[in-house]
């Protein structure tokens, strides 16, 4: 990720405070990222072979998460501001639809009798929930942020059966 942490303006806690906000979108947005990548990676380990479909998916992909160190930036240094937190929020979903795609393109390129269940409670939460965090942000921010927070634990909780076991 290319998102520029700047120290604190002084050594006090009060300075510490100041960066608080990059320092805690930068580590939500690593941590999203970080989810994305072991997904992703999870589900390309089945891939046989590489099509056009998979490719473009892939490319359309990269560039919604291209967009993650922006609206990280934005919703730091406005993290009381609805509209990028909203903004954070329209990412997320952009994510969210962008590996779906790809994931129905890289199921379509597995060995017969390997098949990934094309929806998992999880991406159909997580989903969901970005969805409602874009309104809910002009409501109250901190809800939206609750949700970003709550998705990216999900993620850590156990499921059932796992990608790498399907």
């Amino acid at each position: 990720m290319v998102l520029e942490l700047k120290t604190p303006p002084d050594a006090t806690s009060h300075g510490l405070r100041e960066v608080a906000p990059h320092f805690l979108s930068y580590a939500l947005s690593f941590t999203v990222v970080a989810i994305m990548w072991v997904n992703h990676h999870h589900i390309m380990q089945k891939v046989e072979s590489v099509d056009n479909r998979l490719l473009w998916s892939n490319n359309v992909l990269l560039f919604a998460m291209s967009l993650i160190p922006f609206a990280t930036a934005y919703v730091g240094e406005h993290y009381e501001d609805a509209l990028p937190v909203a903004f954070f929020g329209a990412i997320m979903v952009l994510c969210g639809l962008s590996f779906t795609s790809f994931r129905f393109a890289a199921v379509a390129r597995y060995p017969k009798g390997k098949a990934l269940k094309m929806f998992h409670l999880k991406d159909i939460i997580s989903s969901t929930a970005y969805i409602l965090s874009i309104p809910l942000a002009f409501v109250n921010v901190y809800v939206s942020f609750f949700i970003y927070v709550a998705v990216a634990v999900i993620y850590f909780l156990p499921g059932g059966k796992s990608e790498e076991h399907s």
